[in-house]
C-alpha cells in the first residue's frame, strides 16, 4: 500500500508489514496519521499524475542530482535548444479525477445512438465470448506487450499469432497467411503492391464490386506508386485487351453487393495472361463457402473484424493476407514461423525479418511496422474458442436467416438480385417503396445499406441477429408483421457447387478447448510464456513502452462506443464526433499544426499520408517535378519506405560523429536537388538521442530550396510541452499514439498515427468515398484506409490520457522522459561507451549504449548482452538499431527510480561479466553472454558442462531470486527458421515435425 507516516502507541514490530501485504487494523487503535500527511494523501491521491509518473517527488531530486543539475528547468535548458523552447502552457483542459473521466465518457457515449446496423461492407456485429474479453482483451498480459522481437520471451503471444495464420491459411485455401495487416483495404492495396512486385508489370485492375473503401484505398496508393490503375467490370470485360499488360486483378467474393460466385475461370483466363489473381474474402463466409484458394485466387485478403472484434467506428481490427507458397518472401508484414532453439526444442520466432524496413529501408516489401497483433490474437481465440464446427454453425445461422429474409422481400413484390449469397442482398424497389422501407427502418432504430440513386437498398445480417431482430427487418421490408408466403425459393449456398466441402481448421487447437475451463487454462498458459509491461520495464529505444492505465482503458468497451459502424449518420456517433473534434484540438494545440487528420491507421500510414499530403500540394503549386526526400541516414526504416511508397525518391543525409545531422552534406544535397527536392523528413528528437541545436536551420535551409519539412513524430514524448514540431519548422508530421499517447502496442499492434499539418496543406489531407468530411474530395490525396477516422475506437484512449494529465501533468511527463533517460546514461557511462551526446553532454529520452569496441576484442555483441538481459528478467533494449552493435535504451516516464536502478544494476554486472572473458576466465564460445538465456529445463540438465554455475547463470544477482520472468527456451536458431519455413500447423504436419 502507500509508505505512510506512522505514530504509534505501541513498538514499531506491532505494525504489519503494509507494502506487501494488507491487514485489517483499526487505525483507532494502533496508529494515527498527521493531519499534514492526510491532506497530502488526499490531495494527491485524486491526480492521476502521481499514477501516470514512476518516480516520487524525493527520487526526481536524487535523479536531478545524479545528473548534476540543479531543476527540471536547468536539465532541459541542456537538454532542448533555446530557440525553439515553447514557454506557453498548454491550451489544454484542466485534469480530471479518474472518477470524473470515466463519467464524463459514459455521458459522451450515451449522446452515440446504438442502432442496429445492418450496412455490413467489410463490418459486421459480433459477440465477443466473454472469456477472451476478460482473459485477453482486457488483460495487461496481452495488451502491454511489444513486438515478439526478443523470441524466447515472447513465445505465448507467437503461437497465437501462429494459429491466426493457420487459421487464414485454412479457411482462404492459400498456403501462407502472415500475422495480420492494418485492415481490408490496406491489405488490398498491400496486395496489388505483392503483384507489381513479382511480375513487375504496372497495371491493375480493380472490379467495380469491391467495396468502395477498398477501391478508393487502392487508387490511391496505385496513384502514389505510378501504377495505372482501372476500375472495370472484370466479368464482361475482354481481358485479352490488357494481354501481357496486366500485374494483377482485384475482385471481391462475396462481392459488395452480397453475391457470390464462382472465379475459377476468370482466374484461369488471367494466369494465362501473366496476372494474378486477388480477391478480398470474408473468413466467416469462407466455413461454408468455397474457398478462394480453390478456385485458383493468388492472394487473399480481407478483415477478421467479425471474428469477435467490435466494430468500434472503423476500428481497429485485424486484416489478412494469405498468398501461395511461391509468393511468400514478397508478403508484406509479419510472420511467425516455427523454429528451433540450441537445445533443438521447436519454438516460434519472427520469420524473414531481412525483409523489414530497418534492413531494406526503400527497398523494402512493405512501410508496415505495426499491425493488428492485439486483435488478431482476438480472432484466433475467438476461433479455438468455438472450434469448426461452432464457426459453421454461426455462418450457417446468418446464412438461413439471410435466406428467410431474402423469400420474404420477394414474397412482397420487391426483387432480391442475387443469385446466391451468403449474408447480404441487393434488394431492388420502387423510389416510393425506399422511401418507406427507409422510413420504417428508421422508427425501429435499423440501418440498412442505401444505394445511390432511388433504386436499391443493402442489407447484411451477422451473428447478432435474433429472431426479434429478423421480425423487425421483415417488418421493415414489408410494411407487415404477417408471416408472408414464400413465392420464390432462393437457392442458398448448400444447393449450390459454391458450398464448401474441404475440411474447416482439422487441428487440434480448434478442437480441444471448448469447456471455459479448459479454454481458460490454455490462454493462461500462453499468457505465462509472454513478456509485458506488467512484468517489468520494456526500455525500448524509440518504441516509449509507457504505462496504458486501466482507466483509459476501460472505455474502449462500452457498447456505446464499441458498437458503432463507422458509416452511420454523424448524427448517430455524436459522442465519437466529439472525442475526434476535442482530440483534434488537443493534439494542435500540443504539436503547433492548424489541424489533424485521424484516418491513418498506424505510424507508416501517418507517414504515407503525410507525404502524399506534400506530393499533392506540390502538384498543385505545379511544380509534379519535385519528387527528391532527403532522410538522415539514421532515421527510422520505416521513412525511405514510406517515401517509396508515395512515389518519392530517397536520397540519404550522413550523420556526424556526435549524431547530428551532417549541415554540409546536407546542403549539397540541397543543392544537387534544389530543382527537384520535395521534402526532408527529420525525427525529433533524432533517432540517435539528441535533439538537434541546428533543427531551425535545417527547416530554413528546406523551405528556401522549395521543400517541404516533415517532422516524425516518434520521439514526440521528449517534447510534449517544451517544444512544438510545428512552431519550429515543421509542415506535417504524424504521430503515434501507441507511444507518446498511451495506446498499448498489444504485442505488435494496434497503434494510430494521425498527421498534424500546417494550413497550406490541409486541402491534401485524406478524404473517404462514403462519409463526407469537411475534406474536399477533389483536392485531397484520396483514400488511406477504410474507415474515416482510422481505428477511432482506441482513439478514446489517447482523448482519456490528455484528460487525465492536464497540461502541466503532460508537460511533466516529458520532462521526467528526459530526465530519467540521463539519469541512466550517467549510471552506465562509466561502464559503456556512450555514442552520441548533445551540445552540453546530455541527451534526450533515449541513449545509444556503443558495444563495437567490446564486440571486437571479446566477441559478445549487442545480441549476446540482449539475451543475457533475460536471465535478469527483463526485456532488451532496441538492439542494433539506428546503429549496428548498439543498444538504444528509452526508460520513459512511467517507471519508477528503483526499476531504472535495477536495470542498471543489471547492465553493469553483465559488464563485468564481459570483463571476465576479456580476461580468459571464461572462454569466448562459452560464457553465461553467449550461451543467454538460460531456460528452467536447461539449469535442470543432470549434466552440467559449463564452465560457469547454474546460480550464476540463472541467478546472477540476488534480487533477481525474488522476481524472476523465465524465458521459455534457450536461444531461438534464427537461421534454422528462415531456411526452413515453417508458417502454419498444416506445414507441420506437412513436414512430419513433432
Amino acid at each position: 500500500l502507500l509508505n505512510f507516516q506512522y505514530k504509534t502507541y505501541s513498538k514499531p514490530k506491532m505494525l504489519p508489514r503494509l507494502s506487501r501485504t494488507f491487514y485489517n487494523i483499526s487505525l483507532k487503535r494502533h496508529t494515527y496519521l498527521t493531519t499534514s500527511v492526510v491532506t497530502n494523501f488526499t490531495s494527491s491521491n485524486k491526480s492521476f499524475v502521481r499514477r501516470h509518473i514512476g518516480p516520487r517527488e524525493n527520487e526526481i531530486q536524487a535523479m536531478l542530482d545524479t545528473c548534476g543539475v540543479s531543476s527540471m528547468k536547468n536539465l532541459i535548458e541542456k537538454t532542448i535548444p533555446k530557440q525553439i523552447h515553447f514557454t506557453e502552457p498548454l491550451n489544454i483542459p484542466r485534469p480530471l479525477t479518474e472518477a470524473e473521466l470515466l463519467a464524463l465518457v459514459r455521458e459522451i457515449g450515451n449522446t452515440n445512438k446504438q442502432f442496429r446496423s445492418y450496412i455490413g461492407m467489410g463490418y459486421y456485429g459480433c459477440h465477443i465470448p466473454s472469456p477472451i474479453l476478460r482473459n485477453v482483451l482486457e488483460n495487461p498480459a496481452w495488451y502491454t506487450p511489444y513486438t515478439p522481437y526478443q523470441a524466447e520471451i515472447s513465445q505465448g503471444r507467437m503461437e497465437a499469432l501462429f494459429n491466426f495464420q493457420s487459421m487464414v491459411a485454412n479457411l482462404t485455401a492459400l498456403d501462407v497467411a502472415n500475422a495480420s495487416m492494418l485492415d481490408e483495404a490496406t491489405a488490398a492495396a498491400e496486395g496489388m503492391g505483392l503483384c507489381v512486385r513479382h511480375t513487375k508489370k504496372r497495371v491493375f485492375l480493380i472490379d467495380e464490386l469491391c467495396h468502395p473503401q477498398t477501391i478508393a484505398t487502392v487508387t490511391t496508393r496505385a496513384n502514389g506508386l505510378r501504377i495505372k490503375s482501372e476500375i472495370v467490370d472484370l466479368f464482361n470485360i475482354d481481358t485479352d485487351m490488357y494481354k501481357d499488360t496486366v500485374a494483377g486483378v482485384l475482385l471481391q467474393c462475396p462481392d459488395t453487393q452480397g453475391s457470390v460466385v464462382d472465379v475459377t475461370t476468370l482466374t484461369n483466363k488471367l494466369h494465362k495472361q501473366g496476372a494474378l489473381v486477388v480477391a478480398a474474402t470474408d473468413l466467416l463466409a469462407l466455413t461454408i463457402l468455397k474457398p478462394v484458394g480453390e478456385m485458383g485466387v493468388d492472394i487473399a485478403v480481407g478483415s477478421s473484424q467479425r471474428f469477435g472484434v467490435p466494430m468500434g467506428y472503423g476500428g481497429p481490427h485485424a486484416g489478412f493476407i494469405a498468398v501461395k507458397r511461391n509468393l511468400v518472401r514478397n508478403i508484406p508484414g509479419r510472420l511467425i514461423g516455427l523454429s528451433r532453439d540450441t537445445e533443438g526444442n521447436p519454438v516460434y520466432r519472427l520469420t524473414l525479418q531481412a525483409r523489414e524496413q530497418h534492413i531494406k529501408k526503400d527497398k523494402a516489401t512493405s512501410n508496415i511496422c505495426t499491425a493488428q497483433a492485439l486483435l488478431a490474437n482476438v480472432a484466433s481465440f475467438y476461433a479455438v474458442y468455438h472450434g469448426p464446427q461452432g464457426l459453421k454453425d454461426i455462418a450457417g445461422d446468418v446464412h438461413y436467416k439471410t435466406a428467410e429474409l431474402a423469400s420474404t422481400i420477394q414474397g412482397a413484390g420487391m426483387v432480391v438480385k442475387n443469385k446466391f449469397f451468403f449474408d447480404t442482398l441487393l434488394v431492388e424497389c420502387t423510389p416510393a417503396e425506399r422511401r418507406d422501407v427507409l422510413s420504417r427502418a428508421s422508427q425501429r432504430e435499423i440501418n440498412l445499406r442505401v444505394y445511390p440513386g432511388e433504386e436499391y437498398l443493402g442489407v447484411s445480417l451477422d451473428e447478432t441477429v435474433s429472431q426479434q431482430d429478423l421480425s423487425d427487418l421483415k417488418f421493415v421490408f414489408t410494411g407487415s408483421h404477417e408471416v408472408i408466403p414464400y413465392v420464390t425459393v432462393i437457392r442458398n449456398l448448400h444447393d449450390s457447387k459454391l458450398a464448401r466441402d474441404s475440411p474447416v481448421l482439422p487441428y487440434p487447437v480448434f478442437t480441444d478447448y471448448h469447456s471455459e475451463t479448459s479454454f481458460m487454462r490454455y490462454v493462461r498458459e500462453l499468457e505465462l510464456l509472454d513478456y509485458g509491461l506488467c512484468n517489468s520495464m520494456i526500455p525500448l529505444g524509440s518504441c516509449t513502452m509507457k504505462l496504458n492505465a486501466a482507466t483509459e482503458m476501460i472505455p474502449i468497451t462500452y457498447p456505446q462506443f464499441a458498437n458503432i459502424h463507422p458509416f452511420v449518420p454523424f448524427n448517430q456517433a455524436a459522442g465519437y464526433q466529439r472525442i475526434l473534434n476535442e482530440l483534434g484540438n488537443d493534439l494542435v494545440n500540443i504539436t503547433g499544426y492548424d489541424k489533424i487528420s485521424f484516418q491513418p491507421n498506424s505510424g507508416s500510414q501517418g507517414e504515407y499520408a503525410g507525404l502524399l499530403a506534400v506530393r499533392k500540394y506540390l502538384e498543385g503549386m505545379g511544380e509534379g517535378q519535385r519528387t527528391v526526400c532527403l532522410i538522415p541516414s539514421s532515421a527510422h526504416g520505416t521513412n525511405p519506405a514510406s517515401s517509396q511508397l508515395a512515389g518519392l525518391e530517397t536520397v540519404y543525409i550522413n550523420s556526424t560523429d556526435v549524431g547530428s545531422v551532417d549541415l554540409d552534406d546536407m546542403k549539397r544535397k540541397v543543392d544537387t536537388y534544389s530543382d527537384r527536392l520535395a521534402v526532408a523528413m527529420f525525427t525529433y528528437p533524432s533517432t540517435n538521442g539528441v535533439f538537434d541545436e541546428s533543427i531551425s536551420d535545417m527547416c530554413g535551409m528546406i523551405h528556401s530550396a522549395g521543400g517541404q519539412v516533415y517532422i516524425d513524430g516518434a520521439n514526440l514524448n521528449a517534447q510534449v510541452g517544451l517544444a512544438r514540431p510545428g512552431d519550429y519548422g515543421g509542415d506535417v508530421s504524424h504521430f503515434n499514439l501507441h507511444k507518446t499517447f498511451c495506446i498499448p502496442h498489444g504485442g505488435g499492434g494496434p497503434g494510430m498515427g494521425p498527421i498534424g499539418v500546417k494550413k497550406h496543406l490541409i486541402p491534401y489531407l485524406p478524404s473517404h468515398p462514403i462519409v463526407e468530411t469537411d475534406i474536399d474530395a477533389t483536392r485531397s490525396q484520396g483514400t488511406i484506409s477504410g474507415a474515416p477516422f482510422g481505428s477511432s475506437l482506441i482513439l478514446l484512449i489517447t482523448w482519456a490520457y490528455i484528460r487525465l494529465m492536464g497540461p502541466e501533468g503532460l508537460k511533466q511527463a516529458s520532462l521526467v522522459a528526459n530526465l530519467s533517460c540521463n539519469y541512466m546514461r550517467i549510471r552506465l557511462e562509466e561502464h559503456y561507451k556512450i555514442l552520441f551526446h548533445g551540445t552540453h553532454g546530455f541527451t534526450a529520452h533515449e541513449v545509444l549504449l556503443d558495444l563495437r569496441s567490446l564486440h571486437k576484442d571479446s566477441g559478445v555483441d549487442a545480441t549476446d548482452v540482449a539475451k543475457r538481459l533475460q536471465d535478469y528478467g527483463f526485456h532488451a533494449p532496441t538492439m542494433h538499431w539506428p546503429v549496428h552493435d548498439n543498444l538504444m535504451i528509452e526508460p520513459t516516464e512511467s517507471e519508477d527510480k528503483q526499476e531504472m536502478d535495477r536495470y542498471c544494476d543489471a547492465l553493469i554486472q553483465i559488464r563485468k561479466e564481459i570483463d571476465e572473458v576479456l580476461d580468459k576466465e571464461y572462454p569466448i564460445d562459452d560464457n553465461v553472454l553467449k550461451n543467454a538465456p538460460h531456460s528452467i529445463a536447461r539449469l535442470l540438465e543432470d549434466e552440467w558442462t559449463h564452465p560457469y554455475t547454474r546460480e550464476k547463470a540463472g541467478f546472477p544477482l540476488p534480487w533477481v531470486t525474488q522476481r524472476k520472468f523465465w524465458p521459455n527456451c534457450s536461444r531461438v536458431d534464427d537461421l534454422y527458421g528462415d531456411k526452413n519455413l515453417i508458417l502454419t500447423l498444416q506445414d507441420i504436419i506437412n513436414s512430419k515435425t513433432q
